[in-house]
């Protein structure tokens, strides 16, 4: 069941160019396969024709006009034997030579023919070498029944003609398997038709022997009465088998006198019997006989050979409906073809411009549309998506609902961008009034501070430094949601500062800054310009790393410098990130668009505005300890040495970030006295 699964899908076409096709291409060779057909019957309908046409004029014709002159010969050579006259020599050897003519244009036929007569009928071959064997013995019999006038020569001649015309009508008997044309009667009628002619001709033999010789005799009797009884017995029926154009000849004749005379004289000789021929019964005979016969082989050829070489290969009668098939069948097929390559590439060009108008939209015009709301510039929707009318066909309506859900989602994102600016222009008011308050607040911290330290009160100072702790932390929240709205946050310095302050500056920004570990740093200093936002970035990273660790290990922050800049590294001990969730986590810091209304993990996003502000590089990776690390890497252009790259740094140990004199406190004197 799978193998057949896998097999239909392999076999099922993939793009819609190659489905419509295949849907309008099953019918289309269909109806050529019928067309086909119908072309190859007619042209089997021809081919059988036209080979016919071939044996009637190589074989059928040539067999019945030796059959024909033979008849005659036999009644010549029969009257011959009988009495044996001048006359009725130069009448035997007229017949003779008109056998012979026939008998070599049958050879001419048998010789053209030889090839194809196996596949006529299997038993034709040997018919034929018999009616050839025939042929060479003609001589032998005609010198046989010339040599004396003996009633046992009339009796030979009788019986060897007779089993010559035999042999003839078995060759034509075996070619009745061949299919004739519509133009003539059956072939089996035709040669019943022809055996009822030799029986008259057999007649006519034996009464011409009779009249020579004065007496009819039984054998003579016997053969003349088997002649009669049947030609009468095969007239009638097969005349009644013949088609209906070939009926009315024989109809003729048997309504004309001369068929009439020679049944009148038939049952004259048969009521008569054996012995004296009386001139009274055979009144007559000679002339009735002659013009049955002539008419006989007259209406044979009309039904038979002669139609068959009047029928016209290509005429109604040979193709008739499947001509007519064969044509409109092919006006069908290439009609066919006109609507099918029509419909379908009229088909195929609408899906495809369908199928371009949507990527289009999904992949070009909709995002760039998205790109501006998010930049907070206006988008026209009437512009991107004009409105299309509910008409046409079924593609069309694709086409406008497509439009309609373009519409739809530049709406929803307009109405969301502003929804957007309305909560940045929001957090940017309580931002900046938080920052004034926040400002006020650290400045009285100061002066609190420094009184304290004067009076060298301890306890006093300790707790102003945590209130200065949690008061940064919360000017570097209001800060946060400054950067989020795409606002500087104002903070910002002219010289250069240590890499040391800033570390620990960011150090000094979260709540349990007692648990982090700063470890030796090269001794640089970053440009003022971006000290700020280093210092921001850093805290986020450090108290994120502080908040998902056991609140008894350690955060380590290290520095180290580089050829091209200086990587730092804050790495906590906790039970680190999934693969998921990792990844997750650096699309947030490598993302262009900041989603305000995601209200997970702030922080990320704060860090990405961050880097990207300053061109800085920050990535998530699991730690050797099982725990998170951060990487950050600040480029070269935001770096001033205040030693070579190749010296190590003076301090060789580590040291942890002061408790009682913050950082943040010693650069806020800085941006005071700036």
């Amino acid at each position: 069941m799978k193998i057949f699964r896998a097999t239909t899908r392999l076999l099922r076409p993939r793009s819609v160019r190659a489905k419509i096709v295949a849907l309008l291409m099953l019918p289309v060779v269909s109806l050529m396969a019928l067309w086909s057909y119908a072309a190859v019957t007619t042209v089997a309908v021809i081919g059988d024709t036209e080979r016919a046409k071939d044996v009637n004029s190589e074989l059928l014709a040539p067999v019945a006009e030796f059959v024909t002159a033979l008849q005659g010969e036999r009644t010549a050579a029969m009257r011959y034997a009988a009495r044996r006259t001048e006359t009725g020599l130069d009448n035997l050897r007229a017949d003779q030579q008109t056998t012979d003519k026939t008998v070599t244009a049958l050879r001419a036929g048998i010789s053209s023919s030889s090839s194809d007569a196996a596949l006529i009928d299997a038993g034709l071959p040997d018919r034929l070498e018999t009616l050839e064997a025939d042929f060479s013995d003609l001589a032998a019999l005609r010198a046989g029944t010339t040599g004396s006038g003996t009633r046992d020569a009339v009796s030979t001649a009788y019986t060897e003609y007779s089993t010559v015309i035999d042999h003839a009508f078995a060759v034509t008997g075996a070619l009745t398997s061949e299919k004739g044309t519509d133009a003539t009667s059956e072939a089996r009628v035709v040669l019943e038709l022809s055996r009822v002619r030799d029986a008259v001709a057999r007649e006519q033999a034996l009464l011409a022997a009779a009249t020579a010789s004065g007496t009819l005799s039984k054998e003579q009797y016997a053969r003349f009465v088997g002649a009669v009884a049947t030609q009468r017995e095969l007239l009638r029926p097969a005349v009644a088998d013949l088609k209906a154009e070939h009926r009315p000849a024989y109809d003729v004749l048997l309504d004309g006198d001369s068929y009439a005379a020679l049944v009148k004289v038939e049952d004259g000789v048969t009521d008569a019997g054996a012995g004296p021929v009386s001139a009274a019964v055979l009144q007559d005979w000679d002339a009735s006989s002659a013009a049955v016969l002539k008419g006989l082989a007259a209406a044979e050829e009309d039904a038979g050979t002669g139609a068959a070489a009047k029928a016209d290969v290509f005429g109604w009668d040979t193709l008739g409906a499947s001509g007519v098939a064969v044509v409109l069948g092919l006006a069908g097929v290439l009609l066919s073809l006109l609507v099918s390559v029509g419909v379908g590439r009229g088909l195929i060009v609408e899906l495809l411009d369908l199928r371009n108008s949507a990527l289009e939209v999904a992949g070009r015009r909709l995002p760039q549309a998205m790109r501006k709301l998010h930049a907070g510039q206006g988008v026209d929707i009437d512009a991107e998506a004009p409105m299309r009318r509910l008409a046409g066909d079924e593609l069309a309506q694709v086409g406008t609902a497509l439009t309609a859900v373009q519409r739809a989602a530049l709406k929803a994102a307009s109405e969301r961008a502003e929804l957007l600016s309305g909560i940045s222009g929001v957090y940017v008011s309580l931002a900046r009034r938080s920052q004034v308050l926040l400002h006020r607040q650290l400045d009285l911290l100061g002066v609190m501070e420094q009184r304290q330290r004067e009076q060298q009160n301890d306890a006093e100072l300790y707790d102003l430094y945590r209130i200065d702790y949690l008061a940064t932390r919360m000017r570097r929240h209001s800060e946060s949601l400054l950067i989020l709205s795409g606002i500087a946050p104002g903070r910002g310095w002219r010289d250069p500062i240590a890499l040391t302050d800033v570390l620990r500056a960011a150090v000094a920004e979260i709540e349990d800054a007692t648990r982090i570990q700063v470890w030796a740093v090269p001794k640089v200093s970053l440009n003022g310009g971006s000290v700020a936002d280093v210092i921001h970035l850093l805290a986020e990273l450090v108290e994120n790393a502080a908040a998902f660790s056991p609140p008894s290990t350690k955060v380590q922050l290290r520095a180290a410098r580089l050829r091209d800049g200086i990587l730092i590294e804050v790495e906590d001990s906790g039970f680190g990130m999934n693969e998921e969730a990792m990844a997750e986590a650096n699309r947030k810091l490598r993302s262009e668009k900041v989603d305000l209304l995601d209200a997970k993990q702030i922080g990320l996003f704060v860090v990405n505005r961050l880097a990207d502000r300053q061109g800085l590089r920050v990535e998530l990776r699991q730690s050797t300890d099982g725990g998170v690390a951060a990487a950050v890497f600040i480029p070269e252009n935001l770096i001033r040495d205040d030693m070579p790259v190749h010296q190590e740094p003076a301090d060789d140990g580590h040291f942890p970030a002061p408790a009682s004199a913050p950082a943040s406190a010693r650069i806020r004197q800085q941006q005071r006295q700036r």
